[in-house]
């Protein structure tokens, strides 16, 4: 199939894109900045500059084009907003996509939406949602909940490195996914008919609390985590604060997310239909443990190798010093 991978730069879309490639589907890629998508080019795909907030620019990247893949959003440091990315331009992106006669989009949502409409990227997304299944396009939508990937920088590398882990209680359980799973998915459901004008949940094999994840970084690594707690009336207080500037509009969205994590309601969901429905097994889904030992055991070895290449380079230096070196 000619598949579009919109947003093939982030965490789960370059994931979709080598999956959909290694599946044996042309690829072509939306990009804003060439440059930094040279990676995919050299994977196979084809780059096609494109804007989703500009919709004069998406006419020529879907000629030709049969399935749209959606995983494009704003990030924290975007000059444009939430609103703008990921409400305005992907409604830009769908009506572009009915004019052009795509055969399939898939688009990436957020599981349960639908029940935090005060999370403004929530609502849009379950706002978008709508608009598609109206749209008249032969839609699938995938509801992720969490990468495990992102489970890295907040926890996995602070502990490591002995910084403080911030969290705001034991939090809301979530059944994290490994993005690589998620493009698994993905790519299954461009073959199955069954998937046509329906919405999945995609989540892992178990929710995990906040607390939970700790514990286990902290038996893989062998170290103990600094934890602190930080109040949610601190994060609405800072939420307001950065609303007073420009930039700070994204990052106070984001900010809001926390209320979904410190909520009593677990991001998590039944998987059966989705395995049966795509021919998949759940034992080839990738558990927390397993990502997170995969990941220590790498740089617990790279920390060990260069622990060793330091103490070989001081030996060399003390051989390279003479005892008769200063003497006249």
């Amino acid at each position: 199939m000619e598949v579009l991978v919109v947003g093939a730069t982030g965490t789960l879309g370059r994931q979709v894109a080598r999956r959909a490639l290694d599946a044996g589907h042309q690829v072509r890629c939306l990009v804003r900045k060439p440059r930094k998508a040279a990676f995919l080019k050299e994977w196979g795909a084809e780059l096609i500059y494109g804007d989703i907030c500009q919709p004069e620019t998406l006419a020529e990247a879907l000629n030709g084009i049969e399935v749209v893949i959606d995983a494009a959003t704003a990030k924290a440091t975007d000059s444009l907003s939430i609103k703008q990315v990921d409400w305005e331009g992907k409604i830009a992106l769908i009506q572009a996509a009915k004019k052009a006669g795509i055969n399939r989009y898939i688009f990436f949502s957020i599981l349960n939406s639908e029940k935090f409409p005060h999370v403004p990227l929530m609502k849009i997304k379950h706002c978008t949602e709508l608009f598609l299944a109206e749209s008249g396009l032969n839609y699938t939508i995938l509801k992720p909940c969490g990468f495990m990937q992102g489970l890295i920088g907040q926890f996995a590398v602070p502990i490591l490195d002995n910084q403080v882990v911030w969290v705001t209680g034991q939090g809301t359980a979530i059944a994290y996914l490994d993005t690589l799973d998620i493009a698994k998915f993905t790519i299954r459901a461009l073959e199955v008919p069954e998937t046509e004008n329906r919405s999945f949940p995609l989540v892992g094999t178990r929710p995990w609390g906040t607390l939970e994840i700790i514990e286990l970084c902290e038996g893989l690594s062998g170290k103990t985590a600094k934890t602190a707690k930080l109040k949610l009336s601190v994060l609405r207080f800072m939420r307001r604060i950065l609303r007073f500037f420009q930039w700070g509009g994204n990052i106070a969205d984001r900010l809001t997310f926390a209320e979904v994590m410190a909520s009593d309601l677990p991001l998590d969901a039944p998987m059966d239909e989705v395995y049966t429905t795509l021919g998949l097994k759940p034992e080839e889904t990738t558990t927390l443990e397993e990502y997170l030992q995969e990941y220590f055991s790498r740089i617990m070895k790279k920390l060990k190798e260069i622990g060793y290449e330091k103490e070989k380079e001081k030996q060399r230096k003390k051989k390279k010093r003479s005892p008769f070196k200063n003497r006249p």
